[in-house]
């Protein structure tokens, strides 16, 4: 008997299901709320740069609309629903997911070399402190640099950082972006606190946990979404219970997986209509999102000024289960300003766009409190009218 081949999807059904697995297409999980979409992305990624919010704002915003800001932070810190810890970068995980992170922490007490040397007795004493006056900052618990520049740590942080990657300290919240730690024993739930899971084994699950998040994957995607090695997800790939599948359009060398639940129903609902965060999940894996859907993004934050295209911080435009341009935003008092408004495409496909891009635009100015919308620079420049005329009916 031969195997069965594996399913053939089109590249427009692989987007889709990608889109429903992210909470992007289909009726938001209002029920849910923020905790819900925590749990099925499995990782919301932080990031110092605050333009309209920061990224972890923007990602249940981008899926939920207009949720209360201060009702994120709740939702992320309080009750010991999640933790802070390394996976595709900086990220609020769901508490569940402790257990399968013991690989990386294991991986960190066995490193013999670190930029950052740690003084003797450092560790030691930052453990006592956290036991004896519960959580804090590096700040209260003696300082975090010493005088120089911003990598200039301070013994208490390096020796605080070093437990966090441990897993002797949990960062339990961001207090005005500051990690505030407090001991794993307090912080994470006795049934989760344990490093019983095998290296294989915390793989296999959480590239069970990215592919059900993703929908559909290649390996390398698969491997990125925690930051494993695609070594790692090959050895464990055939016990996570994804199934092969061929994408049309994607080519040979990027061979396929899929969530089973993801192809169970077709995708259908509501698109959202939205900008993105660069440090969205559906956009952070910068090829995934050039296979997926046709669309160069780059994050021009640490780019010299003269030397931006589109902007500093630009964000993705979502329509239609598409990417249809970016936006470099900011606020200026209670006006939001578009520095750049760019349209992918030729200036008739552009010009299909502008209802959506004065949509996301409206909406994003009333989710930060704007009443009022302004544009500089429009590309194509012909477009930059029928952008503004299209903001005056929209806007707050």
């Amino acid at each position: 008997m031969t195997a069965a081949q594996p399913l053939q999807l089109s590249a427009d059904e692989a987007r889709r299901i990608a889109l429903r697995a992210q909470g992007l297409l289909g009726a938001p999980d209002r029920a849910g709320g923020v905790r819900g979409v925590l749990r099925r992305l499995g990782a919301v990624q932080l990031d110092t740069i605050s333009v309209l919010a920061r990224s972890h704002e923007l990602l249940p915003y981008a899926r939920l609309g207009a949720v209360g800001r201060a009702a994120v932070e709740e939702a992320y810190w309080s009750g010991g629903r999640s933790f802070e810890y390394w996976s595709h970068a900086a990220c609020v995980l769901p508490i569940e997911e402790w257990p399968l992170f013991a690989f990386r922490r294991r991986a960190y007490r066995a490193r013999e070399s670190w930029h950052h040397e740690l003084a003797p007795g450092a560790y030691e004493k930052v453990i006592a402190q956290l036991r004896a006056e519960g959580p804090l900052t590096a700040t209260e618990l003696g300082g975090a640099k010493n005088g120089g520049p911003w990598w200039d740590w301070s013994d208490t942080k390096i020796a605080v950082e070093r437990a966090l990657m441990f897993g002797d300290v949990v960062c339990v919240e961001r207090r005005g972006w500051k990690r505030v730690y407090d001991l794993a024993e307090r912080a994470v739930p006795g049934e989760l606190r344990h490093d019983d899971l095998p290296d294989a084994e915390c793989v296999r699950r959480l590239v069970a946990q990215a592919g059900a998040a993703m929908g559909v994957a290649t390996l390398a995607d698969l491997a990125d979404y925690h930051r494993l090695r695609i070594a790692e997800v090959a050895a464990v790939i055939a016990d996570t219970g994804l199934v092969p599948v061929v994408v049309a359009g994607w080519g040979p060398h990027h061979e396929a997986w899929a969530d089973p639940a993801a192809l169970a129903t077709a995708p259908r609902g509501r698109h959202r209509t939205t900008l993105l965060s660069p440090f969205d999940s559906l956009v952070w894996d910068r090829p995934r999102t050039e296979r997926m859907f046709r669309f160069t993004h780059r994050l021009e934050a640490y780019v010299p000024r003269p030397k931006r295209v589109y902007g500093y911080f630009a964000m993705p435009l979502l329509a239609g289960g598409r990417l249809l341009g970016r936006v470099d935003p900011a606020r200026e008092g209670d006006t939001l300003v578009a520095r750049h408004a760019a349209f992918e495409g030729g200036e008739a496909r552009a010009r299909k766009a502008i209802p959506a891009m004065a949509e996301a635009l409206a909406e994003a100015a009333r989710w930060v409190g704007c009443d009022r919308v302004t544009v500089e620079r429009v590309t194509p420049t012909e477009l930059h009218a029928p952008l503004a005329g299209a903001l005056a009916e929209v806007s707050p």
